[in-house]
């Protein structure tokens, strides 16, 4: 069924010339215009073979022939809309409307290539009503809905480089997934989109909580009630959003294999830096910024990007000794030199450098210590993109992510793909969504029973 526009005339009868002109008009310019491209392509072909001083290749010889059946059909069509065009003009003069009767005018064709606008001019008037916030929404609609960024074959790393079939179809991947440090977390499935979690911050030795008393035989007991708190947190959304064209999932066949595969490791990036720096807004709560965080500070005389086994021993002094059992180093990977050759003196000497008695402190992977990861202190040396560069804070953490809260949905991430998204420009849009929030379990460190230094179960080393 043929599709009509509704124009209503403002004050009386309405010149149909004024309407359809412009139509016509832009129709056969479309055409003219798609002509001239094509035998501009052909005359191209022809100039790079006479500079060459060659025959054409088959592929070229294949395009000429095809260009010449579009031309002479370009030609053909332009042709008759010429030929049409008097009568129709005249045809719809013969119906004009009474005063303030409808006029129905044929909807112009549609163009993908164009997203659906007739003409430049729609498409200018469309950008000026998304950016002053009225006039024709529907044209705005179009400017608003056409996708910029998606996987095509046009330009090579967008996905052309996927298409030769002489090339392997396996994708290579320049880096892969780092070590998920959510996997190392106290994990929590909410059935909604947030939980309630209570904790019990007081200490054994402490004067809040449930309290226990030495008492005399047939004395009193003293009462005492458990101390509460209760920390809120909601799901925040994880998405990548990954449109490609129709071509692209037709020649490159293991592009959405690829997809399936790098996304995963891309949010399990995303996830380790929330871990270690995120800010709480948006995103989950990082280490670095909890409020039970302990930060160790630096040597006299300490020089600037160094990690020196005195703060090694001041960061393992600081854990909570329950939690050491747990507990891993994240570094970032530039630190592993200065922990290759770092030891302590087996002597007892005071100095902060090593002696002529050193003893290794840092047990590389492999041989005296167990694959993947070296030790120092006899806990994991874990390497990671999220940790802060040398000499910053952050380049070094001591953790124990068991006390570090994960919320995540069961069904972790969700995958969905659709073709309607983008239907006009033939793109299938790929969506991944995982749903997440952490947060630290605690929030404040641990007041001692015997000593002055507080504990933690996170600890870091200031800027040096």
């Amino acid at each position: 069924m043929t599709k009509h526009v509704v124009l209503r005339a403002g004050n009386g009868l309405l010149n149909s010339a004024a309407y359809f002109g412009p139509i016509f008009m832009d129709a056969v310019a479309s055409l003219e215009q798609r002509l001239a491209d094509l035998e501009a392509e052909s005359v191209a072909i022809r100039d790079a073979a006479d500079t060459e001083e060659r025959d054409f290749t088959e592929d070229e010889t294949a395009k000429v022939e095809a260009n010449a059946v579009a031309i002479e059909n370009l030609k053909r069509q332009i042709a008759a809309r010429k030929l049409i065009a008097p009568a129709a003009s005249a045809g719809r003069k013969s119906q004009e409307p009474k005063d303030g009767e409808a006029r129905r005018v044929p909807a112009a064709p549609r163009d993908s290539a164009r997203h659906n606008f007739t003409s430049f001019g729609e498409f200018a008037m469309g950008v000026r009503a998304m950016a002053i916030g009225n006039g024709d929404m529907d044209s705005a609609r179009k400017v608003q809905a056409a996708a910029t960024t998606y996987g095509n074959e046009g330009t090579g790393s967008d996905g052309g480089f996927l298409v030769p079939p002489e090339f392997s179809r396996q994708i290579w991947t320049k880096v892969e997934a780092e070590e998920n440090l959510m996997n190392r977390c106290t994990i929590l499935t909410p059935s909604g989109n947030s939980m309630a979690l209570p904790k019990d911050e007081t200490t054994p030795w402490g004067t809040a909580g449930v309290r226990v008393y030495w008492e005399a035989e047939a004395g009193a007991a003293t009462a005492s009630k458990a101390s509460f708190e209760l920390s809120t947190q909601r799901l925040y959304k994880l998405m990548a959003l990954a449109p490609a064209s129709e071509e692209l999932l037709e020649d490159a066949m293991g592009y959405e294999s690829y997809l399936q595969a790098v996304v995963p490791g891309r949010m399990a990036a995303a996830i380790n830096t929330a871990i270690v720096s995120g800010t709480g807004a948006g995103q989950p709560l990082g280490i670095l910024r909890a409020p039970s965080l302990i930060s160790v500070a630096k040597q006299t005389s300490q020089p600037a990007d160094t990690i020196w086994m005195k703060n090694i021993d001041k960061m393992w002094g600081r854990m909570y000794a329950p939690w050491r059992r747990n507990a891993i180093w994240l570094i970032n990977q530039d630190i592993e030199p200065s922990l290759a050759g770092m030891a302590f003196q087996a002597t007892g000497a005071s100095s902060d450098l090593p002696g002529t008695s050193a003893v290794p402190a840092y047990l590389p992977p492999g041989g005296l210590s167990n694959a993947p990861y070296g030790t120092l202190k006899g806990r994991p040396v874990v390497p990671l993109e999220a940790c802060s560069a040398v000499g910053d804070q952050g380049d070094i953490i001591l953790v124990d992510l068991n006390q570090y809260w994960i919320l995540r949905k069961a069904a972790g991430m969700r995958t969905d793909t659709s073709m309607h998204l983008y239907f006009d420009q033939a793109l299938t849009a790929f969506r991944f969504i995982f749903r997440i929030n952490g947060q630290p379990m605690w929030s404040s460190t641990i007041a001692r029973q015997n000593g002055s230094n507080t504990l933690s179960w996170a600890i870091t080393l200031d800027a040096r």
